[in-house]
């Protein structure tokens, strides 16, 4: 059996989200935070509070960094190390303009100078485990197959794979052939990523790839929180099952929103991010509803209907 990893989602498996997951779901090996970034020469207060080992605590937890270049790197692994932290996920996956036009995520993939010096420097720090999250390139799968001799001559615990380019964003159909290939030279475990919806999409790349490390999943499990327990325990629940699995989380979600984030706008994104993936579990009607909403005030109106449509799972 693979292990699963939560992937990490810019906005949506924040704290909030790994705790309450973990405490009312469950199945995951390991949860990874989205991309701790740079911002004006320091790590982001926002995101280093994101990542502290003392509000992560009750799982097995890995941060992530985003980076450009050296520099960018140091000043990020240099944080997390001061806040203890011994295992690293480096961001060289993430498609949106924002990141790669900035040579950050996938936009550094195209740049094997600036691998082959974070390597070196990931080969110097005896201290901290390293992992990569990655695609197949930015622009083309050469990309990747050009920088695999720098990575397989790299201390990492392993590389996570999303068969598509950065420039595909989200869209199109994974390349099978660039990630077998990249599948079959890597020298390290390999972990897959990418539309893996659903438990039987776990076996088929259990059968599909025997020698894979495990498989990281993002808005499969946010789409279906059990989605994990479901693949261990060997079964597929139905809908009345995971609703009631769907508002135990929530109600968490929306408890620790209210404690810990700073005001009503915060608050009403954050559950705004929580049903953007339940379409399936909510009647169009709540969604339209909850889209509508100009203030956390008007989402809790709507909490007596939704009290009301879950309380029969």
């Amino acid at each position: 059996m693979l292990p699963i990893y939560l992937a990490p989602l810019q906005g949506y498996t924040d704290v909030i989200y790994r705790q309450n997951h973990a405490k009312y779901v469950g199945g995951i090996k390991k949860y990874y935070s989205p991309f701790v970034r740079v911002e004006k020469g320091e790590a982001k207060d926002r995101d280093l509070w994101d990542v502290k080992p003392e509000n992560n605590l009750g799982y097995e937890f890995v941060p992530q960094i985003i980076f450009n270049g050296i520099e960018e790197f140091n000043i990020l692994v240099d944080a997390l190390e001061k806040q203890g932290h011994k295992e690293i996920d480096l961001n060289m996956g993430c498609p949106y303009p924002m990141q790669t036009g900035h040579g950050r995520g996938s936009g550094i993939l195209p740049h094997a100078d600036i691998v082959e010096e974070i390597a070196k420097r990931i080969n110097s720090l005896s201290e901290i485990r390293f992992s990569v999250k990655m695609r197949l390139g930015l622009e083309n799968p050469e990309e990747s197959q050009k920088i695999l001799p720098i990575l397989n001559d790299t201390h990492l615990t392993h590389i996570t794979i999303h068969p598509r380019l950065g420039k595909q964003q989200y869209k199109g159909a994974l390349d099978g052939e660039g990630f077998q290939k990249f599948y079959e030279e890597c020298k390290h475990p390999i972990v897959f990523n990418g539309d893996v919806l659903s438990a039987r999409r776990i076996k088929e790349l259990e059968t599909k790839y025997p020698k894979l490390a495990g498989v990281m999943i993002g808005r499969g499990i946010l789409t279906i929180p059990t989605m994990a327990v479901e693949y261990e325990n060997g079964e597929t629940w139905n809908t009345a099952q995971r609703n009631k699995v769907v508002w135990q989380l929530h109600q968490g979600i929306y408890q620790q929103s209210k404690e810990i984030l700073q005001d009503g706008n915060q608050m009403l994104n954050r559950m705004r991010c929580f049903w953007e993936y339940q379409t399936e579990t909510l009647p169009s009607k709540f969604l339209k509803q909850i889209a509508k909403c100009k203030s956390f005030a008007n989402y809790e109106s709507l909490i007596p209907e939704l009290v009301s449509f879950f309380k029969d799972f």
